[in-house]
């Protein structure tokens, strides 16, 4: 059975690149957004200016405790990341080399019937690079008591007072089998009363499969674009890349990203946050470590980092 139409990691190999497959064959036309719509009909047709993204309603989330629409953070992200690699020219002609042989391919095929069966890679389309969150039920006591903390495939030694106990949360919409550990930075910083807290966190989860994670580093740059367009509401955040790399962890692939973040939310003290990305691919499962440290709490930075140091992967 042919998978479902939508937009998928460009098997072209344009970096950070998705092309649309209709159910029946690969298009010609490719988008840096997984939520874009359709393309045009046609092979040759070119994509349609991707729909603006609105800003969504507040709520709960992390570092930032609001969710809401996707802005330019992740376009900035994106572009930090570009000039700090020195080899983007000849990878981009490289890759659009290989897309145009990809195109001729595809007219072939369309003209002469061929791979009318074909089917894209494995994995669900990234219809929406920013999945709902789950809700769980977490059964207390299933986790070893072992002075770890648990979630999903990896763990970390649990970490001392300020750190409140660690807990599972369902508000994380890219991960599963949730728990996190807290430091409260500012308690109800929009002046709300509705328990809008600014927390320094640390989690450990299992990563939301079915959205085109196909590789930690293509989980990192999902993961890392529904943060900055889910926790930060409408305020515009600035992404200062400092580390993107594959890495090893517990001897499995990972890829982590850290960035510092620069915001001016409205009532908030702090202005920035450093933030930390890891997906451990962990065999039939992916890991994601995430960690967010408000500027006002500098002291916080090093533990997270210790955390991230001391990963473990249960099989």
């Amino acid at each position: 059975m042919s998978a479902q139409a939508g937009w998928y990691p460009d098997p072209g190999g344009g970096n950070g690149l998705y092309r649309y497959w209709d159910g029946k064959a690969w298009s010609a036309a490719t988008s840096p957004n997984p939520s874009a719509p359709p393309p045009s009909l046609g092979l040759v047709n070119p994509v349609a200016p991707p729909a603006p993204t609105p800003a969504g309603q507040g709520g709960q989330g992390y570092g930032g405790q609001g969710y809401g629409g996707q802005g330019s953070a992740y376009a900035a992200y994106q572009q930090t990341t570009k000039r700090r690699t020195p080899w983007g020219w000849w990878l981009a002609g490289g890759a659009l080399v290989v897309v145009i042989v990809v195109i001729a391919v595809l007219a072939v095929r369309a003209t002469t019937g061929l791979g009318a069966a074909a089917s894209p890679p494995g994995g669900q389309g990234s219809q929406n690079a920013c999945p709902q969150p789950k809700e769980e039920t977490v059964e207390p006591g299933q986790d070893p008591n072992d002075g770890r903390v648990h979630g999903g495939p990896l763990s970390y030694p649990e970490l001392d007072s300020p750190w409140a106990l660690p807990a599972p949360d369902d508000r994380v919409p890219f991960g599963t089998d949730v728990r996190v550990q807290t430091v409260l930075d500012q308690a109800d910083y929009d002046g709300t009363g509705k328990g809008h807290d600014w927390v320094a966190s640390v989690l450990v989860a299992e990563l939301q499969a079915g959205d085109g994670f196909f590789s930690p580093e293509d989980g990192s740059k999902i993961v890392v674009k529904c943060i900055l367009g889910t926790f930060y509401g409408p305020a515009a955040v600035t992404s200062d890349v400092t580390v993107n790399k594959a890495a090893t962890i517990d001897g499995h692939d990972a890829w982590i990203v850290e960035s510092e973040l620069h915001f001016d939310i409205p009532g908030l003290r702090t202005k920035g946050e450093r933030l930390i990305v890891a997906i451990v691919a962990t065999g039939t499962r992916s890991g994601l470590f995430y960690a967010s440290i408000p500027d006002t709490q500098p002291t916080l930075l090093e533990p997270a980092r210790q955390a991230l140091a001391q990963l473990t992967v249960t099989e």
